[in-house]
Parts: structure tokens; C-alpha cells; sequence
């Protein structure tokens, strides 16, 4: 039997979803949720259905998962544990320093309702998650860098069209490459959050708007840009279209530590990811974890769940026997 996959919310992660399911043939896209008029959403998957976002509670029996594809300053802390109530969920909630607050919100709701709900999936929070725990359990004397970019991050531009006066807006997050140069050379630098990105946003604002409003709030916005040296630059929604309609992305995992008695071998270790599709590679990840949702559902398994503690066999459509023989 096909895993019923649910979607809630249709913008570029709800698409990247649905193209990701089409590729994973043990997966079925039921039905899409949207806040828009559900009659003006166009999808592609032949035999599912778009209802109003207020109706999901009346198709949870026919979802066995749903994903939850909003934003992280405001939609996914009101929605997950929200909707956990009825399915089981998977989100990206990447807002790091509140993660910890989301996990109890989610967990309460999830092991209520006896579902599963994994939280902040998708490349970092998610896939370099992983890397970070791997790198720091084999050097446990080391010391820890990541860095993203140059790319576009889907939630911090998702922040700031939340400003009053903002039409549409992308933001760059980009390495310092000094920094990034020194940590590869296992220098061990000290960095500031300051010191290691910058920050690059091109904004769209809606006419009559106070632009230097917009600008100190966006500086100035916690957990997203008030630790960075951040640009604003106000351009023509025709140049937005023209020069940023891509949404590529990616980023390093780097631990430098050593080994022996004395600490006399030096490591480092890197995983790096160069995306072409910052959204479709993280609805990837998502679909996986969806996987997981679903079998540990199976198994009687309720509450909130990160990337930390799903077994790497729950993510994939092979047996045990296939992945041992050929993965492993």
C-alpha cells in the first residue's frame, strides 16, 4: 500500500514536495491544502485534490502523513503542533535558536493524539545536523564551523515579505572567505557569527512605503539578521524577476580536530552541498522523513522526532537485506 502524503500549503516547498513524491513510487499525493481559493491552485499530479486549508481535519483518514510546507517566523510554531493533533506531520522549522521551544510544543500535541511529528527536516536544520553529530562524535576534540551560501534561504526571504510595505524579497546568505579559507586550513579561527556570513537581500517594496523603516527592521530582526552585517538594496519587481527568480543554495560542514596521545594528528573533516534548487533538495529530504513518520506511526510510536533520532533504515524504500548488501 502507498504511503497517502498530504500537503499543506502550495508555494515553492509545497511544489518541490510534489515533484519529490513522483519519484519515490512507494508514496501517493492525496491532496493538497492551500489558503488560497482552492479553485485558482493548479497542481500537476493527476488525482489528488486541493481543499481549503480549514478542511484538513476532515480528511485525516485519508492522509497518512501531511507536510507541512509554511514559514518559520510565523506559520510552522502555530501550525505543527496544531495539526499533529489529527496527522502525522514532518516540517522545516529552521529557526535554530527556538527549535528546542518548537520540539516541546510539537511533542505535547503529537504524543496527545498518538501521532508522529519530525521537526526541522531538510538540509540545515536536517542533513548538516547529522554531519555536525557524526564529525563530533569521531573527533570529540575538535571544534565546529558551518557555513551556507552563497544561496538563497528560503526563510529568511520568507521573513522579510512578513514586513509591512514588502511585496517580495530575496536574501543571499554568503561566506566570508577568509573565514571559510582559514577553517579548511585547520586553523581553528574564532568567529563571530558577524565574522563568518554576510547577508544580501533585494527587496520589492509596495509604492508609497517607508523604505528606511523597512530596512532598519530587516537589520535589525532577530535570530535572522541582527548578528550579520546585512545589505538592503530596493529594486523593481521587474528586476527581482529578471536577475534573482532562481532559488539556488548551499553550504559546508566543517570539523577540525585531532587524534593520538599527545593530539598530534590533525583531521578535518568536511561534507559540503552545492543545490541548484535550494526548495526541491530540501522536499527531498522532507519526502524521506515522511517516510520515517509514517513506519514509526506503524509501529505504535508517538511525539515530536528530529533527524537525531530517526535510524537511517526508516528513510529508505529498500529492505534492510537490499541496503546492506549494496549501501553498506
Amino acid at each position: 500500500m502507498s504511503i497517502r502524503i498530504g500537503i499543506m500549503g502550495y508555494g515553492n516547498l509545497g511544489r518541490g514536495i510534489e515533484c519529490a513524491i513522483r519519484h519515490n513510487p512507494d508514496m501517493e499525493l492525496k491532496a493538497v491544502f492551500t489558503r488560497r481559493p482552492p479553485e485558482t491552485v493548479r497542481i500537476l499530479t493527476e488525482g489528488a485534490f486541493v481543499y481549503a486549508a480549514g478542511e484538513a481535519e476532515k480528511h485525516k483518514d485519508e492522509i497518512d502523513v501531511l507536510i507541512l510546507c509554511g514559514g518559520s517566523a510565523t506559520d510552522l510554531p502555530e501550525q505543527t503542533p496544531e495539526y499533529a493533533k489529527w496527522f502525522n506531520v514532518v516540517d522545516s522549522f529552521d529557526t535554530h535558536a527556538r527549535i528546542p521551544e518548537h520540539f516541546a510544543n510539537v511533542d505535547k500535541a503529537a504524543k496527545a493524539s498518538g501521532h508522529v511529528g519530525i521537526i526541522s527536516v531538510g538540509w540545515d536544520p536536517g542533513m548538516f545536523s547529522l554531519n555536525r553529530l557524526y564529525a563530533n562524535v569521531i573527533l570529540t576534540e575538535g571544534r565546529d564551523y558551518t557555513f551556507w551560501g552563497k544561496g538563497v534561504s528560503q526563510g529568511h526571504s520568507d521573513a522579510i515579505r512578513r514586513i509591512d510595505g514588502v511585496k517580495d524579497a530575496k536574501q543571499y546568505t554568503i561566506p566570508v572567505p577568509e573565514a571559510l579559507e582559514s577553517v579548511r586550513k585547520g586553523e581553528n579561527p574564532d568567529l563571530t557569527t558577524r565574522q563568518k556570513h554576510t547577508r544580501e537581500c533585494f527587496v520589492v517594496a509596495e509604492e508609497g512605503a517607508d523604505l528606511e523603516r523597512i530596512e532598519q527592521e530587516i537589520k535589525t530582526m532577530p535570530n535572522y539578521f541582527a548578528d550579520y552585517d546585512t545589505t538592503v538594496h530596493f529594486i523593481s519587481e521587474e528586476e527581482l524577476k529578471r536577475d534573482h527568480s532562481g532559488i539556488p543554495h548551499g553550504g559546508f560542514v566543517i570539523r577540525s580536530g585531532c587524534t593520538g596521545w599527545e593530539d598530534e594528528h590533525r583531521h578535518v573533516i568536511e561534507y559540503s552541498l552545492k543545490l541548484d534548487s535550494n526548495p526541491e533538495f530540501t522536499s527531498s529530504v522532507i519526502v524521506a522523513y515522511a517516510r520515517a513518520a509514517y513506519r514509526l506511526h506503524q509501529e505504535g510510536i508517538s511525539g515530536c522526532k528530529t533527524v537525531f533520532d530517526i535510524a537511517p533504515a526508516y528513510l529508505s524504500s529498500f529492505d534492510g537485506e537490499y541496503i546492506r548488501a549494496h549501501m553498506l
